[in-house]
């Protein structure tokens, strides 16, 4: 009886545990980490990175999985910024383009998956490889940026709007000397909305009960297709949204940035699983995924740690969240056999 209270203790608030470690160690090992400005600081790096495994969140609900969000969002990046730049497009068009680009890629993929039977992760990763080399195309594999050399010889003219960069550099009053960048709030819109909405409405649950039992929620009578190609289509939306936020960042239209959003943005995403033992993807433990990955290397770059060391930490803390999840819940449910 004990030892099931603890392991059940375990699971719910082990990985809580682990999170808190982690800022108390580093709060401990480096000087300034426990800073109110230190703590938005890694708000402001977890932002993007936390608003696509959101929606890789979505597709996981539908025990989908979708591995174009990194590409989506770079597109997202060079499209706004073509867009003003060589285009010279308003604000405001630029990211209409850019919402409708990811939800259209969302569409194709749900479509493939649905109607063309292919498996989700061969689906987005063609995807991923097919708009990686099309974002390039345009400027033939050149950033963007005022005053750039386009491919006919001209000259682009165009500039980015103060309106847009705003979105990625205007801080909001936040404790008196502390500012809280907009793409934290609009990250923490987004965190809120998708947790009612998977969490509170009838279409949520509905895909919750997808992801559980396929054929037994077409039984049922709900439209599973429809549902599927949805989720994707989210998931599609909220990477574009990552890319504009970092089109606003930037500035200009790099071609070499986000080459982690992918990586990191799974890894928040499936360590969520493990946030309160949850066993399932969730919004709630993707938003503390993201904040776990961005303690963690915050603390890792202020302790100078090199930077080819973080990916080998980041991995073991997902296969450490992973064995919180899955191992001591097999060992639950075999306990409660």
């Amino acid at each position: 009886m004990g030892n099931e209270r603890f392991l059940n203790f375990a699971i719910k608030y082990g990985f809580l545990i682990l999170l808190a470690g982690l800022v108390i160690f580093f709060s401990l090992s480096t000087n300034g980490f426990g800073s109110a400005r230190s703590a938005v600081f890694i708000l402001q790096s977890v932002a993007i990175t936390g608003i696509l495994a959101l929606g890789v969140t979505c597709t996981l609900v539908v025990d989908g999985f979708d591995l174009s969000i990194g590409s989506v969002a770079t597109s997202s990046l060079m499209l706004s910024a073509y867009a003003m730049v060589v285009l010279e497009l308003s604000a405001g068009s630029a990211i209409l383009l850019c919402l409708l680009m990811g939800a259209f890629v969302g569409l194709v993929n749900g479509l493939l998956i649905v109607k063309f039977k292919v498996p989700d992760l061969l689906a987005t990763l063609g995807m991923m490889f097919l708009l990686i080399g099309l974002q390039r195309i345009p400027t033939q594999g050149n950033s963007v940026a005022t005053g750039m050399a386009l491919p006919d010889g001209s000259t682009a003219e165009g500039t980015f709007s103060p309106a847009f960069l705003w979105l990625g550099r205007h801080r909001m009053d936040f404790f008196l000397e502390n500012l809280l960048p907009v793409p934290v709030v609009i990250f923490l819109l987004i965190a809120v909305g998708i947790w009612l909405f998977l969490g509170f409405t009838r279409q949520g649950r509905l895909m919750y009960a997808i992801g559980s039992n396929e054929r037994a929620a077409e039984l049922v009578g709900t439209p599973v297709n429809r549902y599927k190609i949805m989720a994707y289509m989210i998931s599609g939306v909220m990477a574009s949204i990552g890319g504009i936020l970092l089109a606003a960042r930037l500035g200009r239209g790099d071609i070499a940035s986000g080459t982690n959003l992918l990586l990191d943005s799974v890894a928040a995403a499936l360590i969520g699983f493990a946030v309160l033992g949850a066993a399932r993807p969730n919004a709630f433990g993707t938003a503390v995924g993201a904040l776990f990955v961005g303690i963690l290397l915050q603390g890792l770059t202020m302790m100078n740690a090199p930077y080819y060391t973080q990916d080998f930490v980041k991995g073991a803390v997902l296969v450490i969240a992973l064995v919180f999840t899955f191992y001591l819940s097999s060992r639950r449910s075999a306990g409660g056999k």
